[in-house]
């Protein structure tokens, strides 16, 4: 399934764990997505913003991240930027940035750091295999955890906490939602609600019942990974579980991954729709 999921190639970079933010952001794609990015790449600046590499302590181990957020600004609502399988590279610091330029806190911890570098992988298939199925959903809850009381600690509103994310990151987000009661929004970008990645772990529509937090789903249509009726079925769940506040978007004819601007997959139209959408959630919910 992840195969038609992510029809595209994977970003080269070439990167140590340590300065992966530094050699990874700002750095090319992969040479056959290049034309394509070069007319549809969206490139957001850093005036008036401090962004950059920062360290996230997780007990004992340092986790990479990409932080951005307005400069002088405190008390920031925290927005975690959550990325696809390929980790965080350019078009999700971009995102981060995005965010930060509408006055959020923005990060985007790098999630596969202890399993691999997801840069490093040419094949999909092999970076499923080696890096994706081998991040629990524990490790995953345990990490956003931590990246939160970072960002309350370096003065961030993080009693106003949104989550938002990319495929894998999207799923990731339907699953933050229902690990962590005090998240006040949450917006997932064609992430599946129906599968897990790690052996054992479940679902969201297995765990739907613990989502409390007013949640929008962005899909599409024409995506061969994710289903509509699993859409429709995640919106029916969410309803019959009290959750009201909740919205699912199916774009039609709309591939996967049409919000990543650096891939054929993208479509504008729908990605700047479900961007307006994007924000006026979280101006509607962490105000």
């Amino acid at each position: 399934m992840i195969e038609e999921e992510i029809n595209s190639l994977v970003p080269q970079r070439d990167y140590s764990r340590r300065s992966f933010v530094r050699t990874s952001v700002g750095s090319g794609f992969a040479a056959a997505v290049l034309p394509v990015m070069a007319q549809t790449q969206i490139k957001t600046g850093t005036d008036g913003l401090i962004a950059g590499e920062v360290m996230i302590p997780v007990g004992d181990f340092k986790m990479p991240a990409y932080r951005a957020a307005p400069a002088g600004k405190a008390n920031a609502p925290v927005i975690l930027v959550i990325s696809e399988i390929f980790g965080v590279h350019e078009y999700i610091a971009d995102v981060a940035r995005r965010f930060a330029k509408q006055g959020y806190f923005a990060v985007a911890p790098e999630l596969f750091v202890r399993q691999g570098d997801a840069g490093s992988y040419g094949e999909i298939a092999k970076l499923v295999a080696e890096v994706i199925n081998k991040t629990p959903d524990a490790q995953v809850m345990t990490d956003l955890d931590a990246t939160v009381a970072w960002a309350k600690g370096q003065g961030a509103a993080a009693d106003k906490l949104g989550i938002t994310g990319f495929c894998w990151g999207g799923r990731t987000t339907w699953m933050y939602s229902a690990h962590n009661p005090a998240l006040k929004a949450g917006v997932a970008w064609y992430g599946s609600v129906a599968r897990s990645y790690h052996p054992g772990d479940k679902s969201a529509l297995d765990l739907v019942a613990r989502i409390k937090a007013p949640m929008l789903g962005l899909y599409g249509g024409a995506d061969p990974g994710i289903p509509n009726d699993s859409v429709d079925t995640m919106r029916d769940a969410l309803k019959a579980a009290g959750n009201t506040r909740s919205e699912m978007v199916i774009y039609p004819d709309t591939p996967h991954a049409f919000n990543a601007d650096y891939r054929p997959s993208y479509r504008k139209t729908q990605a700047e729709d479900g961007w307006k959408r994007c924000l006026a959630w979280f101006a509607q919910h962490l105000a």
